[in-house]
């Protein structure tokens, strides 16, 4: 059984894994939207942690965000960035790795296999209807263009599931008890 006190311990590693990730060079994109490693984090902090841990650890980071902390790629940080084009998926994290732990929790299979699924829910699907949605509402494009231009980021997103999967795959048959998304 967890306590309070490992709750929070890693509720906040999780929110530091997202910010870390931050810190590996990203891809600028012509539209305002980087390429980065954070959805990772996000993807990981719902497999791994469960749907409320997973879900907490990523609004720890938007709300050190909201602070004005430098923590998204390109040490962007600040309210600015919550009416900026990539603010749908930065109100979309925390619903992301809700919805992949959530999977988890429910899926009773494989690890590699569950979180594999539940990352490709919540951290393309889930995010995805969340970042195009408002970069169509914060940008002049169509809601057409806003799909056409997201449907690039999808390759790469995909090969963080399945990093994911393999992280989780990993971590389950090391430290089966240290996959919370599974108690």
């Amino acid at each position: 059984m967890q306590s309070k006190e490992n709750d929070l311990v890693l509720i906040a590693l999780f929110a530091a894994l997202v910010a870390v990730l931050g810190l590996i060079p990203s891809i600028q994109m012509p539209w305002g939207i980087p390429v980065t490693a954070q959805s990772l984090g996000v993807m990981l902090a719902g497999a791994v942690l469960g749907a409320k841990r997973g879900g907490l650890s990523i609004l720890l980071f938007i709300g050190l965000v909201a602070l004005g902390l430098p923590l998204l790629a390109g040490g962007r940080g600040g309210l600015g960035v919550f009416a900026s084009p990539t603010a749908g998926f930065i109100f979309g994290f925390p619903v992301a790795a809700f919805v992949t732990g959530l999977i988890m929790e429910k899926l009773r299979f494989d690890p590699t296999v569950a979180s594999g699924i539940a990352s490709f829910i919540g951290g393309i699907i889930v995010l995805y209807v969340m970042g195009i949605f408002g970069f169509y509402m914060l940008t002049d494009k169509s809601l057409g263009t806003s799909i056409s231009i997201m449907v690039t980021y999808i390759p790469g997103d995909l090969v963080k599931v399945v990093l994911t999967a393999i992280i989780v795959g990993a971590l389950a048959k090391a430290r089966p008890q240290s996959l919370l998304s599974r108690h």
